[in-house]
């Protein structure tokens, strides 16, 4: 069977709005993941793996900090003269330029550009969600199965399955039913947002959206229900880690994942690397009586107290006597003498002054959802202060 065209949209386009504070100033995938990578990492990196060399990144919330990542997707090797890296940003002119309400409308508001490129597969995937996959072996069996659509599907733990997509799956493999957004899951089943179309049933069926009465926003709203209802729809389950790390538990605890000693998710096998713009800074640097136990160090990073269980982005410094446990500290963090960061996500360029306490357990202040402390961008916990408890919250710097 010979190659098939095939091009990859990555929707890199929303606001991420549950991710609260960390994407008030940067596109959610271009949000830090594991120190040195970014959230758009993982789909670019699973293109160029699985040898699809069309991808389109389509754009719209923050998109300079997305672009200054993307590097014109030189990381990648995607910065060619024929084909390789695109980005769609929202146009205005025609009728049906303008902001995107959702994915399926972004989809829809660049069909023009995706008929004139003709491929025979479509792959839509999404842009914040962290695993490795083999595209090839989804477009093979969306091929052999002659499917409208091949829907990646993954298990959840039952309590997130209410923010997916969940879906039934009968015997044959076609999916039988599709939930969206639930309140009573009736599997554990999702879709992870990675999908495999057939062009021209895509670009029909969104056409016959935006005509009629249905609602042309995200693909669980009419798009994919409908595929599944005229048997359109085949699931492809993926039995490796996979996680939506859209909220910030989510993304705290994916950071815990990496930190588990037996590594669901491994980063550093040299056959699948994660691919994205190097930081160019020294190496970590651990000094004086500094004590570390499951702890990832980004270049530039220096620890001079404790780290313990706790993910560290460039030039992060934990001062002596500083104690940092169960913590995601973004670029630039600083952690003064004396102080404590626990169970928290810290954005980048926070400095938490002398003997401050962040985060730890039984805290209840409004800076706690979930559990997990969160400081914004730039801010400063006062000396001696307190965060993510029953004290003030930080201030600006």
């Amino acid at each position: 069977m010979p190659k098939p065209k095939v091009l990859a949209l990555v929707l890199a386009g929303g606001e991420g709005s549950r991710l609260e504070l960390l994407t008030e100033r940067r596109a959610k995938p271009a949000l830090p993941f594991a120190g040195v990578y970014r959230l758009i990492d993982f789909p670019l990196s699973n293109c160029v793996h699985s040898g699809i060399e069309d991808v389109w990144v389509l754009q719209q919330y923050r998109v300079q900090s997305l672009n200054d990542q993307l590097a014109n997707g030189r990381p990648w090797d995607l910065d060619r003269t024929h084909g390789g890296l695109r980005l769609l940003p929202p146009q205005l002119g025609a009728e049906e330029d303008g902001f995107h309400e959702g994915n399926a409308d972004a989809i829809w508001r660049n069909r023009r550009l995706i008929t004139e490129h003709d491929p025979e597969v479509v792959l839509v995937l999404s842009a914040d969600h962290v695993y490795r996959l083999d595209y090839g072996e989804v477009v093979a069996r969306h091929r052999e199965r002659r499917a409208g659509v091949t829907v990646v599907t993954s298990e959840v733990p039952a309590d997130e399955a209410t923010r997916q997509a969940v879906v039934e799956v009968a015997g044959d493999g076609r999916l039988s039913g599709f939930h969206y957004k639930p309140e009573e899951p009736p599997t554990t089943r999702v879709a992870t947002e990675v999908f495999a179309f057939r062009t021209d049933l895509l670009l029909d069926t969104l056409d016959e959206l935006a005509a009629g009465d249905g609602e042309l926003k995200d693909f669980g709203h009419e798009l994919l229900p409908r595929l599944v209802e005229d048997g359109e729809a085949v699931e492809h389950h993926m039995a490796g880690y996979w996680r939506d790390v859209g909220t910030v538990p989510a993304y705290w605890q994916a950071h815990m994942d990496l930190l588990d000693p037996e590594r669901p998710l491994d980063l550093d096998d040299p056959d699948w690397p994660v691919l994205g713009r190097a930081s160019n800074r020294l190496p970590a640097r651990v000094e004086g009586s500094a004590r570390l136990s499951e702890a990832l160090l980004s270049p530039g990073t220096v620890v001079c107290g404790e780290v313990t269980h706790s993910v560290l982005s460039p030039g992060v410094v934990v001062e002596p006597g500083a104690t940092v446990r169960d913590a995601v500290l973004l670029d630039d963090c600083v952690i003064a003498a004396g102080a404590s960061v626990e169970r928290a996500v810290l954005d980048r360029g926070v400095r938490v002054g002398p003997g401050a306490v962040v985060g730890g357990p039984g805290g209840d202040g409004p800076a706690l959802v979930g559990e997990e402390a969160r400081v914004p961008e730039g801010a400063t916990v006062p000396p001696g202060g307190r965060f993510g408890h029953d004290g003030p919250e930080a201030a600006d710097s």
